[in-house]
């Protein structure tokens, strides 16, 4: 019993609960003790367990950076799909991730449009990973069929519909490369294509890769087409890879030295004037028997202004006439705007 009472002192010296204190403070008692006796702080941070299987390789501001440069291109890709397929694909970011290549490889489905990239002039290679959920759409719209069909098949590319899916990713290739040219130049080539991503061994299992994933939606489909990079591919580059390389896609006022820099290289261009005399119509056999002397009339009246034209554009009305022997036409005044035209 005097054991007991001298516990109970020093708990209660240390300000520390007593025995009839509830279980739910037992982890509070065990952390003042080892603390040297000390109440332990309101404010105390959670500590978060670290897992050495996925390791976060890749910086907060590289990952920004990744975000950026794939939101741009998201955007240009959705133009240049829908011109390539006439009709309206939309084309959105869905997350920009890090985690292994084995769980990569093993969360996509099988068979798949798995293509293997090579980025020169950076070491090692790609993948860009298209869901036959929205690609058997693209290919049977690429061949006369509607936008608004949806795919359930489930099947290996035939080599036909490989060549087809081709240009797909070499449209999702070129907006690619555009968009990586602020920060190092890159030429892919496509090395080959697979059905089975798990027979593909870029990097080991456990080696970290950067997954960009976008969702395709065209008409009633929609897909994922993810774009695989590994972090030893862009590690030697990762200096670049920051929020300051993507300030030149932000609008700024220019100021007046650049202004006139600008017009001083603009001055020195050379543009076509074209001036347009008279217009009339002839039907075909009179125009194979025209002969040199012969006179075709037009609706256009003789006082009526010339229109002149700046590289396909009406600019200004203007008089015929000659000036020091050669022929000549005087600009009179800025041609007239016409509905819904913009002055340029």
């Amino acid at each position: 019993m005097a054991d007991d009472s001298r516990i109970e002192d020093i708990l209660k010296n240390a300000g520390m609960p007593s025995e009839s204190a509830d279980a739910s403070d037992e982890d509070s008692i065990a952390e003042a003790m080892l603390s040297g006796g000390k109440k332990p702080t309101a404010g105390r941070q959670r500590v978060v367990a670290y897992d050495f299987k996925r390791p976060e390789r890749v910086g907060k501001e590289q990952m920004r950076a990744l975000q950026s440069l794939h939101e741009g291109f998201s955007r240009n890709f959705g133009a240049s799909a829908s011109a390539l397929l006439r009709t309206i694909v939309e084309s959105k970011l869905i997350s920009v991730d890090q985690l292994t290549y084995s769980e990569f490889v093993y969360s996509l489905e099988i068979p798949t449009c798995f293509n293997l990239l090579r980025p020169a002039p950076l070491e090692g290679n790609w993948i860009l990973d298209i869901s036959p959920s929205i690609l058997f759409p693209i290919i049977d719209r690429m061949l006369g069929g509607s936008a608004s069909g949806e795919s359930v098949m489930k099947r290996p590319l035939s080599d036909i519909e490989l060549r087809l899916a081709g240009r797909v990713t070499s449209t999702f290739l070129r907006e690619l490369t555009l968009a990586w040219k602020n920060t190092i130049a890159l030429e892919f080539e496509l090395q080959r294509v697979e059905s089975n991503p798990q027979l593909v061994q870029i990097v080991p299992p456990n080696e970290v890769v950067v997954l960009v994933s976008f969702e395709l939606i065209m008409g009633k489909s929609r897909g994922m087409v993810n774009l695989c990079i590994p972090f030893n591919t862009i590690e030697r580059i990762g200096t670049k890879l920051t929020n300051n390389t993507w300030i030149g896609y932000a609008s700024s006022k220019s100021d007046e030295g650049m202004r006139n820099q600008i017009s001083s290289l603009l001055g020195e261009s050379r543009v076509e004037l074209v001036v347009h005399v008279a217009k009339s119509t002839i039907r075909a056999v009179d125009l194979l028997n025209l002969q040199v002397g012969d006179v075709v009339t037009t609706d256009k009246d003789i006082h009526s202004p010339l229109e002149i034209l700046v590289e396909g554009v009406g600019k200004f009305e203007g008089r015929a006439g000659a000036f020091k022997g050669h022929k000549a036409v005087e600009v009179r005044s800025e041609a007239p705007i016409a509905p819904g035209q913009a002055r340029h």
